[in-house]
């Protein structure tokens, strides 16, 4: 149990960091690294200590500056949470380029859009992890790359470095040969174009799905990461050398800055797993002393399962950070009793947001995390004065007017402060949508605040959904169904899953007399997206009986319904079924879940 109250906490962050101070991701390690540098940075089979990392760090980055890489350009990289896909965050921001982070669970059209979207210069990514073939990938994408960078596919693309995750790769040059590159470039030269590199300069380049089904790049920069990290430290009241352990990848904002850069301001250590497994993860608790588990509830769930059984030493163990979709209400007293942690927290945000927003504070009662997703997030000396301290401070507004509603009504969330993206990379059109004409971004969310100012969540506006925490875009799904020459038109709605907290449900009008077999759509999918994108299930019906309004918008609300009436969601959970009367064909599949 943590002897030391919240506010004391605070207290030491605040006297740590007096002033808030710009810099880049870069420069903020090596101040870290400067004050703590036999602590641990990283945690794992292999320890790596902040100078070990920082010197890592540099002689990537020298390899990058051989390899012909200047401030502002893209580096893409394709990693999972191996201590690589750490070292090189930082790697790229010493030379002042824009690091470019991709789903490696991404299919290879999937990452040839990624790629030229993006105008990646160069590409670091991996042979083979879990079933997937990267180098098979960019066989596919850009033939020759070994040789020839991105080709005429990918012009922009020079040069592509594999790490081997069971030893030296087949093909390409390795990592161990980009840091060979850079053996001719002093130490002084790297250090300079860290020195020189703009706090307010872009840092990231991250990718999530937009309505129209297209990948849209979200803009983040270096000081709006470093302030938004500092106000998850200073929100969760993080003690001196804090260690967080979590499975969540790096390429979302949730393990990049909520843990592994929020961790540098208490000289904290990260323990990324590059797979969830829940034993692992539990053994892990008690191997490094770990202090806060972050999850998303459909991790959570399993986490609570394995750790029920018992033998499992977790008395380091004090913060229970779960957070990205909705949990089932007695999870939260679970966490307390099965795991034994002081403090929960659950909070709000998004990629365009930087990461959360909002989020409970210490000490919450049960009842404001299971019907809140917290207040504004305090954010100590990162707070912008004329926002009240805070780094985002969000309005109410009705969808179709765009008039502010009073506290307590129900209309779409929209955000303005230092935290929200510039916009999207290359979208112009894209961007200007996404916010309002006074400057707020729009969510897309729906919900109200309370009187403490918290918020509930009631629904959103836009289609998506999140699978085990990932966001899918149905725009993105239909548009690969539609292209099988038995469908006629597809219609992809999210279902609850008591696990996975969503999965996909895809309402099928068939081109063809006799329907396509549902598992050979499912199938279908699996070729051409990512796992957590292709639907758990699949129902029919006639074009004339899909639910749509008077300007032939297809109401997707009702498509939900009837989902859940037709597959027999009880908990949370889809169970197989027969297809619904309004069908063409009394034909339907739901297959289990892909963790994601």
């Amino acid at each position: 149990m943590s002897s030391v109250a919240p506010a004391a906490r605070r207290a030491a962050l605040e006297a740590r960091h007096p002033v808030w101070v710009p810099r880049t991701t870069a420069q903020q390690l090596d101040v870290t690294a400067a004050a703590f540098p036999d602590r641990p940075a990283i945690l794992g089979e292999r320890v790596h200590t902040y100078a070990e990392l920082r010197d890592w760090t540099i002689r990537l980055a020298a390899g990058l500056i051989a390899a012909g890489v200047e401030p502002g350009d893209h580096v893409a990289v394709d990693l999972a949470n191996f201590p690589e896909a750490v070292a090189l965050k930082y790697a790229v921001a010493r030379v002042g380029a824009v690091s470019v982070s991709i789903n490696f669970l991404l299919r290879h059209e999937e990452l040839r859009y990624v790629l030229d979207q993006s105008d990646s210069t160069i590409l670091i990514t991996m042979d083979r992890f879990r079933d997937l073939d990267y180098l098979d990938a960019l066989d596919r994408v850009a033939p020759g790359w070994a040789r020839d960078g991105g080709g005429a596919g990918l012009p922009r693309l020079r040069e592509v470095f594999v790490m081997g995750t069971q030893g030296p790769p087949a093909r390409g040059r390795t990592l161990a040969d980009l840091v060979t590159l850079g053996a001719s470039v002093p130490e002084e030269t790297v250090l300079r174009r860290t020195t020189a590199a703009d706090p307010l300069s872009f840092s990231d380049l991250l990718y999530t799905s937009g309505t129209t089904g297209k990948a849209k790049g979200v803009l983040l920069q270096h000081d709006a990461v470093l302030r938004t990290a500092y106000a998850s430290a200073y929100t969760r009241a993080f003690q001196d050398g804090r260690r967080i352990l979590f499975a969540l990848p790096i390429y979302h904002v949730f393990g990049y800055v909520e843990a592994t850069v929020a961790a540098l301001f208490v000289g904290g250590a990260i323990c990324p797993h590059a797979v969830f497994d829940a034993d692992r993860m539990l053994r892990d608790v008690s191997a490094h002393r770990i202090d806060e588990l972050i999850c998303v509830p459909a991790m959570t769930s399993v986490v609570l399962e394995k750790a029920r059984s018992g033998g499992y030493d977790l008395t380091s163990l004090t913060t229970m950070f779960s957070s990205g979709a909705a949990h089932h209400p007695a999870m939260w007293q679970e966490m307390l009793a099965v795991l034994g942690v002081d403090e929960l927290f659950t909070a709000y945000g998004q990629t365009e947001t930087t990461a959360s927003t909002l989020c409970t504070q210490p000490g919450d009662p049960l009842d404001r995390l299971r019907g809140t997703n917290g207040c504004v997030k305090p954010a100590g000396v990162a707070g912008e004065p004329d926002l009240g301290g805070a780094l985002g401070v969000y309005r109410v507004i009705d969808p179709d007017t765009g008039a502010e509603l009073p506290r307590g009504e129900i209309g779409e969330l929209v955000v303005r402060g230092p935290l929200v993206t510039r916009g999207y990379y290359d979208m112009p059109e894209e961007t200007a949508a996404s916010f309002t004409a006074d400057g707020w971004l729009r969510t897309g969310d729906l919900g109200r605040f309370d009187e403490r100012g918290y918020l509930a969540l009631t629904g959103r506006r836009k289609e998506s959904y999140r699978c085990g925490g990932e966001l899918v875009i149905p725009g993105e799904v239909e548009a690969v169904l539609a292209e099988h020459p038995a469908v006629l038109a597809a219609h992809v709605v999210g279902i609850p899953h008591e696990r996975m907290g969503e999965v996909g449900c895809a309402w099928i009008v068939a081109a063809t007399a006799e329907p396509p077999d549902p598992e050979e759509l499912i199938a279908y999918c699996r070729q051409r997206l990512a796992r957590f994108k292709v639907p758990a299930s699949v129902l029919f019906a006639a074009a004339d009986q899909v639910p749509t309004t008077v300007t032939g918008r297809v109401q997707k609300f009702q498509l939900v319904e009837r989902a859940v009436l037709e597959l027999g969601v009880r908990s949370g959970t889809p169970s197989p079924a027969v297809a619904p009367k309004s069908a063409v064909a009394p034909k339907s599949a739901v297959t289990p879940a892909v963790r994601s």
